[in-house]
């Protein structure tokens, strides 16, 4: 386990944002960000001293754009901003969920753009590492401006307002702050705006999915192979010659992967030399298929890696021009490009309103589309993963297409018995369910006046994703159950390969062989719960003495 994170809005990773969701790993901002966080704020003040109207420090928000705020009336209006905004609904986020949004937002807040007070800042680490988790409904976001309604109820505990669990008790915002010793801020001019106005949610969502795929698609080379071998299939199409002339960097690495789970294995060597041509494709494809995955989740990987240190709220606060000279002419040669980096990153010129140190400038990095997009790609990259299963595991159960050694629905007595006849059912269901979701990204509904007239609903996207990463999940733990029963009608002679007999120890360990009718949801829930562990795939890796991919 990491056992601190620091945040400093250039280097957070999907590793570190696991760390803290699920670890519990501590949170802390890197003195660089702190300077940058503190000259950010600086610029916010002399903006409102300039008296020039600059959208969300002192004019409304979307179609309200037009409003100007008055200067005393600019602290209500951030506290109205989280109040109205708090507007979601449906099923609650888990733990996980919330502490991922937390740590993404505070990381984008580090990068000194928003124009956020440090005391701010602190509150919201310091809620991370004393367990202070709000209470976040999970409908609402539409993924422009960003992930607004729940970020909002996140938003409203610093403010002692709205909900939060401590140690699994559930109390009002500021009873929550007071249990651990903390204090709600009062919410300055662009404050609730650089707190809600962001893709946090569904990145922080997006890291955790792409601990979870993978994962699955690692379990899912191990349940391939496993089905191999049981229903005497060849090795090679997973040669690496194959793999040279269609060089997938997603389809070497599963090839790899089945090379390694077969090596050294009795029942591969008993019928190598099989009057059998060629097999299904839902085995003779497993590295193409399998490695098409890979690449998606690699695909999903690569934007959030940018997004995790990305400034995603509007408007965005920068230095003049002139100011970052001033700053990097302090320097000389090769530190010059440094110090300009840390005294700002990036300003800009006279033509954003603001004031003469400040420029403010208003876009549309809040707008998930980057991720909503590769969040639905991933999602058909999932349900084909799934699906590919379910063939496997329908060629280890149907008697019209079984190998002779293994008798209808891998049971004895079969017709007195159904053995695992239904579990495939369930996995059917399961991939019916993955083929029906929508695609979010290409949905859009207008909001705010039309002021907002395309959104990119990446929330949705990343919630089906991780859905269909679960049932893909239950899928793979439907193959593993057959699989390990398909193995107990191999002629006890021979042995499985290395990976392969591994991971038929492990299934073992949690669901016993199928010796008479038993309700098998028990079976499906187990060999599941297996296949999202880390310590499945980790515990054939050991077995290998090698790193699985």
């Amino acid at each position: 386990m990491t056992a601190e994170v620091v945040l400093n809005g250039e280097s957070l990773t999907p590793a570190d944002v696991v760390a803290v969701a699920r670890n519990g790993a501590t949170v802390t901002v890197a003195d660089t960000a702190r300077e940058r966080i503190r000259e950010s704020r600086e610029r916010v003040e002399s903006v409102l001293d300039s008296g020039e109207a600059v959208y969300g420090v002192t004019t409304g928000f979307g179609d309200l754009v037009d409003e100007r705020i008055p200067r005393e009336d600019l602290d209500a209006l951030q506290r109205n901003l989280l109040r109205s905004h708090a507007a979601a609904v449906g099923r609650e986020l888990t733990t996980e969920e919330v502490r991922a949004m937390m740590v993404t937002r505070a990381n984008t807040l580090a990068k000194g753009y928003s124009g956020i007070r440090e005391s701010v800042v602190n509150l919201l680490v310091a809620m991370l590492d004393a367990g202070v988790h709000p209470v976040v409904p999970s409908r609402g976001s539409l993924g422009a401006s960003g992930d607004l309604a729940p970020l909002a109820h996140m938003s409203l505990v610093l403010i002692g307002e709205g909900e939060a669990e401590v140690e699994g008790d559930r109390l009002p915002g500021d009873e929550a702050l007071d249990a651990v010793g903390l204090e709600p801020v009062t919410l300055r001019a662009k404050e609730g705006l650089a707190l809600i106005n962001g893709t946090q949610l569904t990145v922080g969502v997006a890291a955790l999915l792409l601990d979870d795929a993978e994962r699955l698609v690692t379990a899912a080379d191990i349940a391939g192979a496993l089905t191999t071998e049981v229903t005497l299939s060849s090795t090679v199409p997973s040669h690496e010659a194959i793999t040279a002339v269609r060089p997938h960097a997603g389809q070497a690495a599963s090839a790899r992967n089945i090379r390694r789970l077969t090596a050294d294995s009795d029942v591969v060597e008993s019928h190598r030399n099989c009057d059998r041509v060629q097999d299904a494709y839902a085995i003779r494809c497993l590295p193409q298929v399998h490695g098409a995955v890979r690449d998606a989740v690699a695909h999903l990987r690569e934007a959030v890696e940018v997004e995790l240190n990305s400034a995603t709220d509007n408007p965005l606060v920068f230095p003049r021009e002139a100011e970052r000279s001033e700053s990097s002419n302090q320097a000389s040669g090769s530190n010059r490009r440094e110090a300009g980096r840390e005294a700002g990153v990036v300003s800009v010129d006279d033509r954003a309103s603001g004031s003469d140190s400040a420029g403010v400038l208003s876009g549309g990095n809040f707008h998930g589309a980057v991720l909503a997009m590769r969040l639905d790609y991933l999602t058909n990259a999932l349900t084909e993963l799934a699906a590919i299963s379910e063939r496997r595991t329908d060629r280890m159960l149907n008697p019209t297409l079984q190998e002779p050694h293994l008798p209808p629905f891998l049971t004895e007595r079969s017709g007195v018995r159904s053995g695992y006849m239904i579990a495939q059912y369930t996995a059917a269901a399961l991939l019916n369910e993955c083929r029906s979701f929508g695609r979010p990204s290409m949905d859009n509904t207008p909001v705010s006046g039309n002021q907002e007239d395309h959104v990119s609903m990446s929330a949705q996207s990343a919630y089906l994703a991780r859905k269909t990463a679960r049932n893909a999940a239950a899928i793979l733990g439907v193959e593993l159950c057959c699989g390990a029963q398909a193995a107990d009608f191999v002629d006890n002679d021979l042995e499985l390969g290395v990976g392969s007999a591994e991971a038929y120890d492990a299934v073992r360990a949690v669901v016993p062989k199928l010796t008479a009718d038993r309700p098998v949801h028990e079976d499906i829930e187990a060999a599941g719960a297996l296949v999202e562990s880390p310590a499945f795939t980790e515990r054939v890796a050991v077995a290998l003495d090698e790193e699985l991919e």
